[in-house]
């Protein structure tokens, strides 16, 4: 079978899996079969006897496309790429092409090598840009968690930080616009005191010097004036991320002068779901982040995240409360600069 495959193969395989889906899948399916293409298995990197794959799904009507790389959660331990295809289904919709990242879990190497993995699929993008038809001026990272986390440090890091060692000669690529879902931003402080996490602490607990490890991951290093417009969305009664991690980076942004806005769920814990609700909810008012713009919102509908404490059903209804033809931008927290 060729490599590039319907975009139905994609949904059905994560249909197989995951039955609840199925319907409003194949109703999406049946929309934009003929609209994308799909990618999968490539690999952009090999580090630590492992190699790091990504999947493109693209527009199959000609580019250049507005690009977005998309990174799983799992606090640097778990998760994967394939957990979350179906995340990518409204920015195709939209038009966008989405690349989705594997990158090292601590189980294969610590801190930094996700770091590390994720500039490098980056710089993946800008040096096969031509090939898929990616647009670099329109370039997203988003993240859920730890992956959020690595949108922020993807978006962030300098080259001089010299976290692209893996991949090292390419210049890394502008990106033009960073969404974090609930993302860590401060890494040394999970790992003592009240705010102490299990996952952070496996994935820094080899290493010697691993306070200044942390530090050099962490997004609040990387703060300053010439960052792009930063989106983030978290829970005020996160279990897992603090909200503080949300609330701490909104405001050094503003401080520096970039242009960021937060969302805040009240009283959501720490789930995909519950933002996505949200932002179909803040999207549709006329307050949107861009380079002139930061502010905060606070959203506040317990009956709509009632309706998500199932991760299944609830993205089963998101998927189907949008007919197939209509544009999804509302649906999704994308800074208006794309």
């Amino acid at each position: 079978m060729s490599p590039v495959a319907r975009v139905s193969l994609f949904v059905a395989a994560v249909c197989a899996a995951s039955p609840a889906l199925a319907q409003p899948a194949a109703e999406w399916t049946a929309a934009i079969q003929n609209e994308v293409r799909v990618t999968n298995g490539i690999t952009y990197l090999t580090a630590s006897n492992w190699e790091a794959k990504l999947d493109v799904y693209r527009p199959a009507a000609p580019g250049p496309h507005p690009t977005i790389l998309h990174i799983h959660g799992g606090g640097w331990t778990g998760g994967s790429r394939k957990s979350v295809v179906l995340r990518a289904l409204p920015y195709l919709q939209m038009g966008f092409a989405v690349v989705n990242v594997s990158y090292r879990l601590a189980r294969v190497a610590p801190a930094p090598a996700a770091v590390e993995d994720c500039l490098c699929a980056l710089k993946w993008i800008a040096q096969n840009a031509k090939e898929y038809g990616f647009d670099l001026s329109r370039l997203a990272v988003t993240g859920y968690s730890a992956g959020g986390h690595l949108a922020l440090t993807t978006g962030m890091v300098p080259a001089t930080a010299g976290l692209d060692r893996q991949c090292a000669g390419a210049p890394l690529p502008q990106v033009t616009a960073i969404v974090n879902w609930f993302g860590i931003t401060d890494v040394n402080e999970l790992l003592e005191g009240a705010n102490r996490r299990t996952y952070a602490v496996e994935w820094l607990a080899s290493l010697e010097n691993r306070e200044a490890v942390a530090r050099r991951v962490s997004p609040l290093t990387y703060v300053r004036q010439d960052l792009p417009p930063v989106l983030t969305i978290h829970g005020d009664a996160d279990p897992v991320v603090p909200y503080t991690h949300g609330t701490r980076l909104h405001a050094a942004l503003q401080s520096a002068g970039v242009a960021s806005e937060l969302v805040t769920m009240e009283g959501a814990a720490h789930t995909y779901q519950d933002g996505f609700t949200a932002s179909m909810i803040v999207w549709r008012e006329p307050a949107r982040p861009s380079r002139a713009r930061t502010g905060t919102v606070r959203v506040r509908n317990p009956a709509l995240r009632a309706r998500c404490s199932n991760p299944r059903s609830c993205l089963s209804a998101q998927i189907a409360s949008t007919p197939p033809g209509r544009s999804a931008r509302k649906m999704l927290a994308m800074p208006t600069v794309l």
